[in-house]
């Protein structure tokens, strides 16, 4: 067996890709080496185009079969892979992918999906071997730096660090006991930086796999299991909320896997062409670099810039402002926050992306106060004065508004900005446009079809063409169970 990494400068040219996923896939790269190393053979690296080095090694050592991870990736790695696929069946070598998370390939229907995510997720999880014997005469190549592959350095100084090693210990202290308040702790950006199991781009890069990080979750729940202890209780409750959120993050997937238009076009079709085709750049500009002129909305910019973290409910926020009370194109804002998230994961991104502006047709319109999750999730200040050292000398009580403040002339409008829109009349905007396009019975009938197809099974939700009690019950109880899948911090 030949352990093969092909680094695919053209890839690492997509919009979508910024350094820090380099980086951090390069650190995963480089543990994994090792790991293979004292197996015996190794891991051999390669840049270029997959199928060009594919038949110069089949050249050379002759390729009886062909192994990998199952990728639900962007586009242009759906036309890899297609590439790849033909290549081999010319030569008729077998082309086996195996899946990571619990999406599943050619899914007829919805129904019956969560079931089969618990019977992939309880199967054996396979050793590692034993030895693998060395193969002789495959050059291996240096690892090239981000530099290299044209990715210019994006100011992530405090990044995660890749590679297996540091994924295992994630997992284990999470279980072990970090993450006792998940539950509380995780919809605040201070403390879920550490009260959530930071566990998503190992999942995202696969150095840890989603069979593994939901069976040790299920072991540690049995370990629980009769201790009444406050301190037992309280870890049961989050591990329970936590393998719930397992479900989500594959459930996402699923949608882009089952519609890879998801990542370009609105889901439905008559919410398409509602924003501008381009970005106003200085709204771009001031949402992307947190000069908005709100501070907890910056703070939440500027945190991400500089971690490639931000928990979920933030995540959802900086998205609906930029949709709604910016009204700037979801694709172009979505581009940025992809760059951004060291954890981009394209299967969850784009629909995640769509469901916080508001073209899935499916799913409640959220559009969040920036002021109010200020007060919410950071009512100390703590967070807002870490990232917006602008505002320090800004009281309390006026911090998550600070043109409230008597003092407001000494710093708003001169080294922190004004608020760029006006929240209240952009927030009634937005939402004239946006159920102004959702009305009537060809709106809903195809927003039915969506559903069924992409919809979750767990709501109880009557799905197209069975028998229900009304169309407006089934759509209250559809945005009801909808609302609920906004919170899948990992």
């Amino acid at each position: 067996m030949l352990p093969l990494y092909i680094v695919e400068p053209e890839l690492w040219r997509q919009p979508d890709a910024a350094a820090r996923h380099w980086k951090f896939v390069s650190e995963c790269l480089q543990d994994l080496d090792q790991s293979l190393g004292k197996l015996g053979q190794p891991l051999v690296v390669r840049v270029g185009e997959v199928v060009d080095l594919l038949d110069e090694i089949n050249r050379s050592q002759v390729i009886n079969a062909l192994w990998s991870h199952e990728e639900t990736g962007n586009a242009w790695t759906f036309a890899r892979d297609k590439a790849v696929g033909v290549w081999a069946r010319e030569r008729g070598i077998d082309w086996h992918e195996i899946p990571q998370h619990g999406v599943q390939r050619r899914l007829g229907s919805r129904n019956g999906w969560a079931m089969a995510w618990d019977r992939q997720m309880a199967e054996a999880i396979v050793d590692p071997p034993l030895a693998l014997p060395p193969i002789a005469g495959v050059a291996t190549q240096v690892l090239p730096s981000a530099r290299d592959l044209g990715l210019s350095d994006d100011g992530c100084v405090n990044r995660q660090s890749g590679g297996r090693h540091a994924g295992i210990d994630l997992l284990d202290s999470f279980l072990a006991g970090r993450g006792q308040n998940y539950r509380r702790e995780m919809s605040n950006p201070l403390s879920g930086a550490t009260g959530c199991s930071r566990l998503s781009p190992h999942l995202a890069w696969g150095t840890v796999s989603m069979r593994e990080t939901a069976q040790a979750t299920w072991s540690r729940l049995r370990d629980l299991k009769g201790i009444d202890t406050p301190d037992a209780k309280a870890m049961r409750a989050s591990l329970v909320s936590f393998s719930g959120r397992l479900h989500w993050h594959c459930h996402f997937m699923q949608k882009l896997e089952n519609a890879p238009s998801i990542e370009f076009r609105e889901l439905h079709p008559a919410l398409r062409g509602l924003r501008p085709a381009v970005a106003d750049p200085a709204l771009l500009q001031a949402w992307a670099s947190g000069q908005t002129g709100f501070p907890f909305l910056d703070a939440c910019m500027r945190s991400l810039a500089a971690t490639g973290w931000l928990n979920f409910r933030m995540r959802a926020m900086v998205m609906s402002y930029a949709s709604y009370n910016l009204w700037l194109p979801w694709r172009e804002t979505g581009l940025h926050l992809a760059r951004q998230f060291t954890d981009y994961e394209p299967g969850i991104h784009w629909p995640q992306t769509q469901m916080q502006s508001g073209t899935t047709g499916i799913n409640t319109i959220r559009i969040y106060s920036v002021v109010k999750q200020g007060h919410d999730q950071d009512p100390t200040g703590a967070f807002v004065r870490r990232w917006v050292p602008e505002l320090a000398h800004v009281p309390d009580r006026c911090l998550q508004e600070p043109w409230t403040w008597d003092g407001a002339r000494r710093t708003v409008g001169r080294s922190y900005p004004e608020p760029i829109v006006d929240l209240k009349a952009s927030t009634a905007a937005a939402k004239d446009k946006i159920y102004g396009a959702r009305r009537g019975d060809a709106f809903h009938a195809a927003a039915d079809v969506i559903q069924d197809k992409h919809g979750s099974r767990k709501s109880q939700i009557p799905m197209t063409g069975q028998r229900k009690k009304s169309a407006t019950i089934k759509r209250a109880r559809l945005a009801k169970a909808n609302t609920d899948q906004l919170d899948f911090d990992l």
